[in-house]
């Protein structure tokens, strides 16, 4: 499993966190509090952790095709999510 890292600075983290697993929750497993969060994402799980700074994510994928995938879902409605922010794209490290 391949593994990508990034984080998103805002101080609504763990409003975002908490609006992606109830949304993630509609079609894959998801366990989430107010700072933590897993969901089981087709390529492989995403992890979210909130502070007061931000949000920090990592998504797996099988190999890059996956990792591809899973950084997509969760940045493609992360973004949405967080419009009123106008947010950049997200700087992934592997």
């Amino acid at each position: 499993m391949l593994t990508a890292k990034t984080r998103f600075e805002t101080e609504n983290a763990s409003r975002y966190l908490q609006q992606l697993c109830k949304h993630f929750a509609h079609k894959v497993s998801v366990e989430f509090d107010e700072t933590t969060g897993r969901a089981e994402l087709p390529p492989g799980p995403a992890t979210l952790t909130a502070d007061t700074g931000g949000l920090d994510i990592a998504v797996t994928g099988p190999d890059a095709d996956g990792l591809k995938r899973a950084k997509y879902i969760v940045e493609d409605h992360l973004l949405r999510f967080a419009f009123r922010e106008e947010p950049k794209a997200l700087d992934w490290t592997i």
